[in-house]
């Protein structure tokens, strides 16, 4: 009899464990509607959408999300984006969101890419935020789709650094991606606070990531909002040639706008998003 009780109440704690758990990422919700998953770009925590949320989450459920590594979320182990993509599919399945949204910056972007490549029939539309299917191609000359290795120079030279040059080095990098000049403090305070080794490694996985193939099996309407600065012909053509296997896709130019769209230009940006929205 005591062996049947015990077996019982193992029984019980079994079923009762959370048939979910990610560590992948860190969620808040806000608001009520139609969902709408929210995707940071590479360094930034879910705050960078904090001006958006205010005014979708009036008429949607907005789900934000801050990855592993960065913001207050505690790093994970590699692959790092791989297994955020199969977490994001496990949230969204376990936690039955209907053809929801997504809205990705940068990264985000092309993660949202990757998830509608993945599972065409569990979203329902994709805004893109100054985002490319294949990052490395735009960033190594030649890029014929090669692996780069976690353990490279550049890698070791970038995990070593002090927090100073670190700094420095986001610093300048942000004045470039961002023309307001407020919102690069904030940007620069994301990165510096950034677990160094996802920093290193993620971004690895985001340069190895290549889904200009991929991206001919989404099903759903895709807007891009593209942002235009330092050159508008250069811009397009970089967009035309990476979604070239996504002819249905719809982009729309932001002038005066460096890769941060949301912040360089705020109005332009609200107004085509809530029109995506309806």
């Amino acid at each position: 009899m005591k062996t049947k009780s015990i077996l019982i109440i193992a029984f019980i704690l079994l079923i009762s464990k959370p048939v979910f758990s990610q560590t992948a990422f860190k969620v808040e919700v806000k608001g009520k509607g139609t969902p709408v998953l929210l995707f940071p770009g590479f360094g930034c925590t879910g705050e960078v959408w904090n001006e958006t949320v205010a005014e979708i989450s009036k008429n949607h459920e907005c789900h934000i999300f801050t990855f592993a590594g960065f913001g207050n979320v505690s790093p994970i182990e590699e692959p790092w984006l791989s297994t955020i993509k199969n977490e994001v599919i496990a949230y969204v399945k376990t936690k039955k969101i209907k053809k929801a949204t997504l809205i990705g910056h940068s990264l985000g972007g092309t993660l949202s890419l990757w998830l509608a490549s993945e599972e065409p029939d569990l979203f329902k539309n994709l805004i893109i935020v100054d985002a490319l299917p294949a990052s490395a191609a735009l960033m190594i000359p030649n890029y014929k789709g090669e692996k780069i290795p976690y353990d490279n120079p550049q890698s070791k030279m970038m995990l070593s650094m002090d927090k100073k040059a670190f700094n420095a080095m986001n610093s300048q990098s942000t004045s470039y991606m961002c023309l307001n000049k407020e919102k690069q403090k904030t940007i620069n305070e994301w990165m510096s606070v950034a677990d160094r080794k996802t920093y290193v490694y993620g971004y690895i996985d985001m340069l190895n990531l290549d889904l200009r193939k991929e991206i001919s099996k989404i099903k759903i309407p895709v807007v891009i909002l593209a942002a235009t600065n330092p050159d508008l012909n250069t811009v397009q053509n970089t967009y035309k040639a990476q979604y070239e296997n996504l002819p249905s896709v719809k982009i729309y130019y932001a002038a005066n706008a460096a890769h941060f769209v949301m912040y360089d230009q705020p109005e332009w940006f609200m107004d085509k998003v809530k029109l995506e929205l309806k």
